[in-house]
């Protein structure tokens, strides 16, 4: 899931796809697909969290959840990658 700021290029991001995760991941075009460049919050509710300012463009991304890459099932848009799966798409504006 994708929350919008009101201030330009501020995106969190939301995993709510497993509460007993240990560890979660965002990775995406904003850092190379780095699967541990950016590790998310867990927050009281069992979601977690990581906020980025991005630049305006479109990027592709997915969480990495203690280790398995996973899509986001409550993101915006998809688009096909080289392995035969979807990533999911954030639009910045």
């Amino acid at each position: 899931m994708i929350i919008r700021s009101k201030k330009q290029g501020s995106v969190t991001f939301v995993f709510d796809g497993a509460s007993n995760a240990k560890k979660v991941f965002l990775a995406g075009t904003f850092n190379h697909w780095d699967p541990t460049a950016k590790r998310m919050t867990k927050s009281k509710d069992g979601t977690f969290k990581s906020r980025l300012e991005l630049e305006p463009g479109r990027y592709e991304y997915k969480f990495v959840v203690d280790g398995q890459w996973r899509n986001d099932t409550n993101g915006e848009e998809t688009a096909p990658n080289e392995f035969g799966e979807t990533n999911n798409v954030v639009q910045v504006s």
